[in-house]
């Protein structure tokens, strides 16, 4: 009885799972009732150690290079789909054991009780979880019914589903004898037009219920935009583009260097969540609490019309991001200075730290003496000229110069001013705690279909970035086939102190197979760390190179 319970058992439970998925899908973008795949997926994130989960990150982030896939744009996607993959294997774990246990039983008169105590064992953790970790409007004990009550349903019908298929008849009082005659063949064709019925049905189900989650989830984006196009005229010093300040500098990018100003739409994602944060604008506020004079909640409005605002384009890089890597992008940020914010809440002589907690679960702490040394550091209210997407951290975010994307808080709903430090979200998670920006620079491209004739001599253009937090960089050099002199390369002028500057190289032609290596200096004359590193725990370092056929 056990290999058939193990087989049908794991068939049953794809065909009981997808459909149960996708009404999980379409009742949360319907009725918005949480997705429990990804509540799991994220809750099992929080709660493993903090090794475990750099490692997974570590391994993701690994196989999509191997298979030659952009991070930025696949990370996030890959994550759900994980996240769905574990669902669904764990719901076909659960369905392997009902058919094991009903293959036990020697009478089936209670079966349908015996099914819903199955689903509340199954469902009850899960809609706990679900309850307390939804990020939805719709009241936790509605999330928690919603999600029993699919998983009683799912036990019940799993049930039955074994029964109909390793005793091919109706649920009667006792197992019947089996014998191996004609009776048998009769009940192999009953199981497989039993589960020709049911995967049909399992089939048209999960395909209803995710295209129409789908079209609702697209309609939602769209209302979720005009909302914030909406927003767009109250933005100080908003219009219609922002003008880059190096327009007329004469280093142009090499054919191939990734844009120089990434556009918002392109901008890399990187969250705790399994999907980004939705947070309205017009209830949200932010208290600023603890060791403070005058304890102040602000609303947006405020913000923005209370405070001077100020404006820098920014290059943001992730802590977890390779040499060379794609989790990297340069956009234009406006918002209040948090000095001038905190000189009207009045921190008291005994406070050192900020408690800046997220929306998402997020957390961190930021020294008040960084702040005080810093005047460029800001609450960012917009990207572009434009309100902060929903998925990049609405309605605001900080800015911290010269640090990692893991130190600087998105969909922040509350500052603590706090006197003893508390280690921050990932820094609990074993990561660098200052995580200060790790000096790179890259090779984008090798133009060999751009080549440039000067002369009796024809030029191969080579260009990338480099990156040095707001330290800035005085040369970037390339060596070509790994000996001989290096050779330093021009040098777009920056955005601004705190982007990275494009570089290019025109290189005399010489065919063949060869291999380029980029190396760059910061503005200081320290060197770049030309050790490899992983980016665990303090961000990557090493060179960069790049082979082309010429």
């Amino acid at each position: 009885m056990k290999p058939r319970a193990l087989g049908w058992g794991a068939l049953a439970g794809v065909l009981l799972l997808a459909p149960m998925i996708a009404i999980m899908y379409l009742a949360d973008k319907l009725l918005h009732l949480s997705f429990p795949p990804f509540d799991v997926f994220d809750w099992i994130a929080r709660i493993l150690p903090g090794p475990v989960i750099t490692f997974g990150i570590d391994l993701m982030i690994d196989v999509l290079r191997f298979l030659g896939l952009s991070v930025a744009d696949t990370a996030k996607t890959a994550e759900q789909a994980i996240a769905i993959l574990i669902f669904l294997v764990g719901g076909m774990a659960f369905t392997i054991v009902v058919f094991i246990l009903v293959g036990r039983w020697e009478r089936l008169g209670i079966w349908p009780l015996r099914g819903l105590v199955i689903g509340a064992i199954a469902g009850i953790p899960i809609a706990l979880i679900t309850a307390n970790i939804a990020q939805s409007s719709v009241h936790p004990v509605w999330i928690f019914m919603w999600t029993l009550f699919l998983f009683l349903t799912w036990g019940a019908v799993a049930v039955r589903t074994a029964i109909g298929v390793l005793i091919g008849r109706q649920p009667g009082a006792a197992m019947p004898e089996v014998a191996m005659d004609e009776t048998a063949s009769v009940q192999v064709l009953g199981r497989r037009q039993f589960l020709i019925r049911m995967g049909a049905t399992a089939a048209t189900i999960t395909v209803a219920g995710a295209s129409i989650g789908q079209l609702l989830s697209a309609s939602e984006n769209r209302a979720r935009e005009d909302e914030l196009a909406s927003m767009q005229t109250q933005m100080p010093g908003s219009g219609p583009m922002i003008e880059l300040p190096n327009e007329d500098d004469p280093v142009k990018p090499a054919l191939g260097t990734r844009p120089e100003y990434t556009a918002v739409r392109d901008h890399y994602k990187v969250f705790i969540r399994s999907q980004p944060t939705m947070i309205d604008g017009a209830s949200w506020n932010l208290p600023i609490t603890g060791l403070v004079e005058t304890p102040t909640t602000f609303t947006l409005d405020n913000i923005m019309a209370f405070y001077e605002p100020r404006s820098e384009f920014v290059t943001l890089t992730c802590i977890s991001n390779r040499i060379g890597g794609s989790l990297i992008s340069t956009t234009h940020w406006t918002g209040a200075s948090l000095q001038d914010i905190l000189a009207d809440v009045k921190p008291t002589s005994d406070a050192r730290y900020l408690f800046i907690t997220s929306g998402d679960g997020f957390y961190e702490t930021v020294d008040l003496d960084l702040i005080a040394n810093d005047e460029r550091i800001m609450l960012a209210y917009a990207w572009d000229g434009r309100p902060i997407p929903f998925d990049h951290g609405f309605p605001l975010r900080i800015w911290l110069p010269d640090r990692y994307g893991m130190k600087q808080p998105k969909w922040i709903t509350g500052i603590e001013v706090i006197g003893e430090y508390k280690p921050g979200y990932w820094v609990e998670r074993n990561w660098d705690e200052v995580a200060r920006i790790k000096t790179t620079s890259v090779i984008d491209t090798v133009a060999v279909e751009a080549t440039i004739t000067e002369g009796d001599q024809t030029l191969v253009p080579i260009g990338g970035i480099a990156f040095a937090g707001v330290r800035g960089i005085s040369k970037v050099e390339v060596q070509i086939d790994g000996a001989g002199p290096w050779r330093e390369a021009q040098l777009r002028r920056p955005l601004s102190e705190a982007t990275w500057v494009i570089w290019r190289y025109n290189w005399p032609l010489s065919e063949g197979d060869h291999s380029f290596e980029v190396r760059c200096v910061e503005a200081d004359g320290t060197p770049q760390i030309v050790e490899r590193d992983p980016p665990r725990p303090s961000g990557a370092t090493g060179l960069h190179s790049k082979r082309a056929q010429v």
